[in-house]
């Protein structure tokens, strides 16, 4: 393997010389499903996903728990999701799913969107929800810092919004900023919440990333990382960049690129250490896992997402490459890639299950299990059975795959 990518955290370096993240909470080869909250909005339909995993063979069950700033267990820190609405209180999605499916010998893994906390269509409606109470926290593209104007003015959210809408293909909704210690700390708040009181096999953690290169120009960012660049400069020189900045808020970033984009990685890479902190020290023996792109160049250039560190210095337990190619030759290659950057961590392969027939699922299956994974995820239980597909390719790739 490739020596990995110097880690640019101090802390992330003396979190691995604490030897954190040496866990084993995961089964010998994971058999995982990514669980769609769609598959949770009822008792009837998380009965029915946990019976079709085990008749599968399926061992482990990512559960999309909290998809868009909402919650799909009995969180105290964010909005029950809307979705719930017409079910009674007392049922708990996430409750459910652990009772049921521990009952089949099947593990649990609490998935989380971190930084996607909400779609572009419009606002969220619950008054709770973290963009509704803290819009001051959203990532901001490059396109709007100078024109968006003040994050307390209801007009912020609704030009975030119908921009990202313009941007659908390439930006998934609005993005919450790891940088404002606020937003860091309503994370791990929700993150502890969780672990603290639900049994979970893992946490998954998903969206942690940037949206592209192109943000995060929000105002609180960019006035924590001037603070930064100022401890290095003289009086006159802090003076000058000053005054500079009044006529072009961005010129920090622009004069200092590198810093600039060492600055949003390292925040990320920060965001993922606390988390991790926080799920090892309420649930121990927990699997922290990761999804993350594939390419890890990519990753590291354009999301911010130096996850080659993360797995060096311990700081997560897997990384779930998105390996979704449909041609096998590609897919082996993308696999391939991930095992030599991972350094140490399992590394469990995602297939884009949705994308494949159930041979061809079966077939990247088996190659995978070639290569050397740990283990593979599928994406999507929802996909997998749902009327498109026909019932019984969930089915036909446990067969295959699975020995079921």
């Amino acid at each position: 393997m490739c020596r990995a990518r110097r880690v640019t955290s101090l802390s992330m370096i003396a979190l691995a010389a604490a030897g954190v993240g040496l866990v084993a909470g995961a089964p010998r080869e994971v058999r995982g499903l990514w669980v769609v909250r769609t598959a949770l909005a009822s008792p009837a339909s998380v009965s029915a996903m946990v019976g079709a995993a085990s008749r599968a063979g399926v061992n482990t069950l990512i559960v999309q728990v909290r998809g868009r700033g909402d919650a799909y267990y009995a969180s105290r820190r964010e909005p029950r999701a809307t979705a719930l609405s017409g079910q009674p209180s007392s049922f708990d999605p996430l409750a459910l799913a652990l009772r049921e499916a521990h009952a089949a010998g099947i593990a649990v893994h609490a998935w989380i969107n971190v930084n996607l906390v909400a779609d572009a269509v419009g606002p969220p409606a619950s008054p709770r929800h973290v963009v509704n109470r803290h819009p001051e926290w959203l990532m901001v593209p490059r396109d709007l810092a100078a024109t968006i104007g003040d994050p307390k003015d209801a007009r912020f959210v609704r030009t975030l919004a119908s921009w990202t809408r313009g941007q659908s293909s390439a930006v998934e909704g609005l993005f919450l900023s790891p940088v404002p210690q606020g937003a860091a700390d309503h994370l791990a708040a929700v993150v502890q919440d969780l672990v603290s009181r639900y049994a979970v096999d893992g946490v998954h953690f998903d969206y942690l990333r940037y949206p592209g290169a192109s943000f995060d120009y929000g105002r609180e960012t960019l006035r924590v990382f001037q603070h930064e660049v100022e401890r290095d400069l003289s009086r006159d020189e802090r003076a000058s960049l000053e005054r500079r900045r009044r006529a072009n808020p961005l010129i920090v970033t622009q004069m200092f690129p590198q810093r600039w984009d060492a600055f949003r990685r390292d925040r990320m890479t920060a965001l993922l250490q606390r988390l991790g902190v926080v799920v090892r020290r309420h649930r121990p023996g927990a699997t922290v896992s990761v999804a993350v792109f594939p390419d890890s160049q990519a990753a590291f250039a354009m999301k911010f997402q130096d996850w080659p560190a993360w797995a060096a210095a311990g700081a997560l337990d897997a990384v779930c490459p998105m390996t979704y190619a449909t041609e096998l030759g590609s897919f082996r290659q993308q696999v391939e890639a991930a095992l030599a950057a991972a350094r140490g961590a399992q590394v469990w392969a995602g297939i884009g299950a949705y994308r494949l027939s159930a041979d061809d699922a079966s077939r990247q299956i088996h190659e995978a299990r070639a290569l050397g994974v740990d283990g593979v995820l599928l994406f999507s239980y929802d996909s997998l059975v749902g009327p498109a597909r026909g019932p019984d390719t969930l089915s036909r790739i446990g067969a295959q795959a699975f020995g079921q």
